[in-house]
């Protein structure tokens, strides 16, 4: 028992630390998001896709800042998040979402950095898609179309990817209605860009990843996987090639916004199990969907 405390300790220690941590990329991905926002996109009339595309559109059209759509807009879809995907991810998406809603207030009155359209069309693209790969990588995201797509996808045969990019297609068309089509143009281009820096921070849009975990308390790591994340797991018998000792293997397939908290749980219960996470391009047949958690 009296080694048992200080584990303990030093296991919550880690823990404060690891949410310092998480809550302080999360602020960076928000403040990189509202600067190429309001800095380089909104001053130009170009939009990005999403529940951001339509809060620009729906700040131009009436006047109020930016920054209240971003947040009234985004809530009913972290309650989404919630129910779907868990209480840490809806923790540290509304933390990032007032975040980013704060620093587009508050950068609202500086001005462009450039008029040139091109010029601020792909550094916005490059600030807002950095900027939203270091949330989604910190567990949390800023924006709640891809929370919908996720819960479409549970119901339809179509990917994550796939869904996104159908929502984003209006959004990004009715960008030629409020403000022209040239814009409308330079909103797609921007949207591509951003894509493209979420891909190198996130290293990857892949909606799926493969996850494979060697422990002496698999089967606790198995159990909480299951009743947190809602995923099946299958456990594989192993053997270690140089000790010859046998070991237990889980494997599980998950969604890129479960991995932060999937992370959390292995460390929590075993700090020294191996852990491997793969991206997977295609998923068929099994049980993939996950179940609903209540």
């Amino acid at each position: 028992m009296t080694e048992a405390l200080p584990i303990k300790n030093q296991h919550r220690k880690l823990s404060r630390i690891k949410i310092l941590q998480r809550a302080i990329f999360i602020t960076i991905g928000a403040l990189l998001m509202a600067t190429g926002l309001e800095i380089f996109l909104v001053p130009n009339h170009v939009i990005d896709g999403g529940v951001t595309g339509v809060s620009i559109m729906l700040s131009s059209i009436t006047g109020i800042e930016l920054g209240i759509f971003l947040f009234i807009l985004n809530l009913p879809f972290v309650y989404l998040g919630y129910k779907q995907i868990g209480k840490t991810f809806a923790i540290s998406t509304i933390y990032g979402i007032i975040v980013l809603s704060l620093f587009a207030t508050l950068f609202h009155p500086v001005p462009a950095f450039t008029d040139d359209i091109l010029l601020a069309t792909i550094f916005g693209g490059m600030f807002l898609g950095v900027g939203v790969g270091l949330v989604i990588r910190n567990g949390g995201a800023l924006d709640g179309t891809e929370i919908l797509a996720i819960v479409i996808n549970k119901k339809t045969p179509f990917s994550v990817g796939q869904i996104v990019m159908f929502i984003n297609l209006f959004i990004l068309s009715a960008a030629g209605f409020v403000f022209s089509w040239d814009r409308a143009m330079y909103s797609i281009l921007a949207y591509v860009v951003a894509v493209k820096a979420i891909d190198i921070v996130v290293d990857g849009l892949e909606e799926t990843k493969s996850v494979w975990i060697i422990s002496d308390h698999a089967r606790d790591i198995g159990d909480t996987i299951n009743d947190r994340l809602g995923r099946g797991v299958t456990y594989l018998q192993g053997e270690g090639a140089f000790t010859g000792d046998d070991k237990m293997v889980i494997f599980c397939i998950i969604n890129r916004l479960e991995e932060s908290k999937l992370t959390t749980i292995v460390e929590d219960i075993d700090p020294s199990a191996f852990l491997a996470i793969a991206d997977i391009a295609e998923v068929r047949g099994g049980r993939f969907k996950k179940r609903n958690i209540h």
